[in-house]
């Protein structure tokens, strides 16, 4: 195995280890630092491959805990404008797609380190403008569930129905993500190889991180996983 896939692996252990923990971030985490050793559309592609392996797994656990009503109006329009990002990402200029990437990252993770919430109630309307953002944001860079966590933060659910609502939507963005790359033809057996060599490792740390989720505290988790973040952004837009 060549040092580069070596260097993904890890990268995806990482990530998929705070993501079992915190249940978010996997995404967050790899893309920037992917996108910088990878190119940008390398990175999307891996890292919603990884996603949606995870996110599946974790899914029929989820199903019967999630908000339907809420999810129903993040997930549809997200799952229509999710072809704008992947269109972004081809066309745009690599570099400054790396840059994007890794600017979203710093942002969402500043705003989830500042305790920042939405501070009304999920309303239709709302929820269908958040989920047509979410959707370019995850064609684009990969990363969709930062802002979906602010806005659920702010719902009357409880953390259990606010996990897997948050697993239910990225299982479902994500798969519609994957078949509109494959649909515009950036899935290539290059590409898809990083994504092969690390969907195992990334599962295994997803499941080990999981375990611990109960062991943990779960304060120290979340600022560890975001402090993480942040520095993979950091260094992303740096370099």
């Amino acid at each position: 195995m060549e040092m580069q896939h070596l260097l993904v692996v890890g990268v995806a252990m990482l990530a998929g280890f705070m993501r079992g923990i915190t249940g978010f971030g996997g995404a967050a985490l790899m893309a920037p630092v992917l996108s910088a050793m990878l190119g940008p559309v390398q990175a999307v592609v891996t890292a919603l491959t990884l996603e949606t392996a995870a996110a599946l797994i974790m899914f029929p656990d989820a199903w019967p805990r999630f908000n339907r009503r809420v999810l129903l109006y993040l997930t549809i329009p997200a799952c229509f404008t999710v072809t704008i990002g992947g269109y972004l990402l081809v066309n745009v200029d690599a570099f400054i797609m790396r840059k994007v990437i890794a600017g979203v990252v710093v942002v969402f993770a500043l705003a989830l380190f500042s305790g920042l919430r939405y501070s009304r109630p999920p309303r239709p309307a709302t929820s269908i403008a958040l989920g047509s953002i979410v959707g370019v944001l995850l064609g684009a860079t990969s990363v969709g569930a930062p802002p979906v966590i602010l806005y659920l933060l702010a719902s009357s659910d409880s953390p259990t129905v606010i996990r897997a609502n948050l697993t239910v939507f990225v299982t479902a963005i994500s798969v519609i993500g994957m078949t509109m790359l494959s649909a515009i033809g950036v899935i290539t057996v290059p590409v898809a190889a990083y994504a092969g060599v690390a969907v195992i490792p990334y599962l295994v740390a997803t499941w080990v991180g999981e375990k611990l989720f109960g062991i943990m505290n779960e304060v120290v988790a979340r600022r560890t996983a975001l402090s993480l973040m942040l520095a993979m952004g950091v260094i992303a837009l740096l370099v």
